[in-house]
Formats: structure tokens, C-alpha cells, sequence
């Protein structure tokens, strides 16, 4: 059986292809599943520092959930279909958001639905020209179920995503960018080796650090000045007793580049 998801590794780079082209890479409970599955690996695997996100084939990065999967789920009643859909993709997009290493989505074609939802919730995102994406759950009669009601205002803005919440309508990676969506937009043939130069600009660090900057950003996001304050401070005390941070500040005084493990 081909794999939903496949997985390649590049030194320190795991490359994550979402692998349904035939259904525009629609994400259904096997491929949430395994993609949970590979996060747990790459978790626990300390040569890998940056994990890169895509869509298989030339059409799409994801077109959300599998609808007929999906309506089967509907049709054993709303209990079933929350346990089964809604949490499984919650399950998915918050493990992505807090996950300790730097995720990034590169982001080739239609983006829909939950395609959508996963670019709001990793911690970067690359768009090719060609990208195009939608808040479309609307049209089938329900809200976004993968955090698209919480993410999509928090990084757009509350009238800027109900907009889009509420019409269904499609949007372009220009459009992306000035919400604050993707990170940059560029030609559809760069796509994948910019993704690659911007892993490769963050593994020069200290994956500790990288981990504990993520772990602030993503827990203080949402609470008050004074909390997330604290929350800074907790990471920096965390981070001050690892040989990392000893290791940065002599190879500043020593004016020579760090060398973290695993490089």
C-alpha cells in the first residue's frame, strides 16, 4: 500500500510529502495519523532539526479533509464525527504548533480547508506563486474544525477572517502574505530549495534554544504581557543550564562559530 505521507531526510532536514495526488492530497484519517506518527519520530530523533511540509504532484498542498471519508463519520451521529474528524485534526494542527522543532510548510498549490488550517499552525510557511487558498467548509454547511476559527483570526485579524470564514471565497498567496499566512511568496520553482536555505539558516543555532523560543512564543501567544513575560523567563532559566548557551557565548568571545551537537 503507498504511503499517505512520505518521509525523506536530508541531514539534518525531514522532508514530509503528503502523498494522495490523485484526491489533491486531502487529508484523510490514515494520512492525520501517520503524519502524527512521523511527528512523534522526528521527535525523537536528535539528527533531525527542521521538519519541511508539502503536497505531492503539481495541483495541491492539501485540499482538507477527505469529505466522503468525512460524511461517513456524520452519519453515525455528532459524537462520532467530533471524535473521529474534529479531534483527530485538532489533535494534528495543536501537536504541530507546540511541536519542539521548527516545522515549516511549503506550500505548492491549493491549500484548502485543512490544507489551510495546517499553514496557520506551523511555525512557518513558504507559498509557491501558484498557491491559492480558501476557507471553503462553509459551502458543505459547517465551520472549520481544525483551529480555523482561532489561528486564521489571530494571525489575519478578526474582520479580515471572518470574511473569509464566512464567504468561502479563495485567496491568493499575495493576499496570504499581507495577512500574515506564509512568510514569503516565491516562484513556484524556487519553492522547495528556498524552504531547504531557510532550515538551513535556522540549524545553524542551537536546537535547544530553537525549542525553547517556540515553546515561549506558542504558550505566551495568547495570554496576558505580564504572563508571557514569565513564560520567557521560565524558557531563559531552562535554557541557562544547558552546555548550549555556554557554548554560543564562548564562541562569541572567541569570535568563531558556535558547533552545536548534531552538526
Amino acid at each position: 500500500m503507498t504511503e499517505t505521507v512520505l518521509m525523506e531526510t536530508d541531514e539534518n532536514i525531514a522532508l514530509l510529502t503528503l502523498n494522495r495526488p490523485e484526491k489533491l492530497n486531502a487529508l484523510n484519517y490514515q494520512m492525520i495519523d501517520r503524519l502524527l506518527l512521523l511527528l512523534d519520530m522526528i521527535e525523537d530523533d536528535p539528527r533531525i532539526r527542521v521538519v519541511i511540509l508539502t503536497g505531492a504532484g503539481e495541483r495541491a498542498f492539501s485540499a482538507g479533509g477527505d469529505i466522503p471519508e468525512f460524511s461517513e463519520s456524520v452519519k453515525l451521529g455528532s459524537e462520532a464525527a467530533v471524535k473521529a474528524f474534529v479531534r483527530r485534526g485538532q489533535t494534528m494542527t495543536a501537536r504541530m504548533e507546540a511541536f519542539g522543532k521548527p516545522i515549516i510548510a511549503a506550500v505548492n498549490g491549493i491549500a484548502f480547508g485543512g490544507g489551510c488550517e495546517i499553514t496557520e499552525a506551523v511555525h512557518l510557511a513558504i507559498a509557491s506563486d501558484r498557491a491559492i487558498f480558501a476557507k471553503p467548509e462553509i459551502n458543505i454547511g459547517i465551520p472549520p474544525t481544525f483551529g480555523g476559527t482561532q489561528r486564521l483570526p489571530r494571525l489575519a485579524g478578526r474582520k479580515r477572517a471572518l470574511e473569509l470564514l464566512l464567504t468561502g471565497d479563495s485567496f491568493g498567496p499575495d493576499r496570504a502574505y499581507e495577512m500574515g499566512l506564509v512568510n514569503r511568496v516565491v516562484p513556484h520553482q524556487e519553492l522547495l530549495p528556498r524552504s531547504f536555505a531557510l532550515a538551513h539558516r535556522i540549524i545553524r543555532h542551537s536546537p535547544i534554544a530553537a525549542h525553547r523560543i517556540i515553546t515561549a512564543v506558542t504558550r505566551g501567544l495568547n495570554t496576558t504581557i505580564a504572563e508571557g513575560l514569565n513564560i520567557e523567563s521560565e524558557q531563559f532559566a531552562r535554557m541557562a543550564a544547558t552546555q548550549d548557551i555556554r557554548e554560543g557565548l564562548d564562541a562569541w568571545i572567541d569570535r568563531r562559530t558556535p558547533v552545536y551537537p548534531g552538526l
